[in-house]
């Protein structure tokens, strides 16, 4: 009965991360199924993946109902919670990647709780039409509607333009301007249109609004950088299927950053500030 729920735990982890934005909501629901799963009669269970997606994703259009409100009042830009890409499953395609992006789930945020179950059921899970009716107790034809709305908010989807290893060639000559302070190194990295966005739910300090431009940008890292000081730990890792950057203050992560390459240049960061977004880089030695 466990060995069966912990071959699904990632799988429905990476289902509720998807639908939540948040890496320790998501591990609540998980557990939530869990219990539910542990008192299940198993007579009425014919297909255990397919049970358990039904309650994550029920439980998960419950939380995102009351957190509509919420992040409507959340002071500054509102970003999900990053994660380690391991975390999430395979990441084997481009495709897979997209799907788990800041910026993918920060689009999602436009639907509502239902078009956004129908949409990362079926453009995430790969899921007929038919599963996704009976996970959410709607028609099929229902289904295919909440779909199309989905689509026509999320607007096309971004795609990597830049092959991978170059992506990480970029990002790391970008780590090493950040550690050096090298500002011009930073500058010929940026695209002239460059948008930093910063999250830091009014727990530490961020900017309220986009900073826009390579000139206000460069000098907003370099305040970051200057804030952390020789001894801030700045190293390479991979965040949500993309390349980035995690920066410690001794053990303590105090800041992700997710990092969108296209055409060769750096075109938008997302900079996670808030500590309580912060857990699943809590490790030393994440990298």
């Amino acid at each position: 009965m466990v060995d069966e729920f912990e071959e699904l735990r990632r799988r429905m982890f990476g289902l509720a991360y998807r639908m939540l934005g948040s890496a320790a909501e998501a591990e609540d629901v998980v557990q939530d199924a869990y219990l539910r799963w542990h008192t299940a009669d198993r007579r009425n269970v014919e297909t255990p993946g397919a049970w358990l997606a039904k309650v994550v994703t029920n439980l998960c259009l419950n939380r995102l109902t009351a957190a509509r409100a919420t992040r409507e009042s959340y002071v500054g830009p509102w970003l999900p919670e990053p994660v380690e890409s391991a975390a999430l499953g395979p990441l084997e395609t481009v495709e897979q990647r997209e799907a788990v992006s800041m910026a993918f789930l920060t689009l999602l945020e436009r639907l509502t709780p239902p078009e956004r179950a129908v949409f990362v059921l079926r453009e995430a899970f790969s899921y007929g039409y038919r599963e996704i009716a009976e996970v959410l107790d709607l028609s099929e034809t229902h289904c295919r509607q909440l779909l199309i709305r989905a689509r026509k908010r999320m607007g096309e989807p971004r795609r990597f333009d830049v092959p991978g290893e170059q992506r990480r060639r970029i990002v790391e000559r970008f780590l090493d301007a950040a550690r050096g302070g090298d500002l011009a190194e930073l500058e010929r990295l940026l695209a002239v249109d460059v948008v930093v966005w910063s999250d830091g739910g009014g727990r530490v300090g961020a900017a309220l609004r986009p900073v826009e431009g390579r000139d206000k940008v460069v000098r907003f890292l370099a305040g970051i950088a200057a804030k952390f000081g020789p001894g801030g730990g700045f190293a390479h890792t991979e965040v949500n299927g993309e390349e980035g950057i995690v920066v410690r203050a001794g053990d303590m992560v105090v800041a992700v950053f997710a990092i969108e390459v296209t055409e060769g240049r750096i075109t938008t960061v997302r900079a996670v500030l808030n500590p309580d977004k912060l857990s699943r880089f809590a490790a030393p030695g994440c990298q």
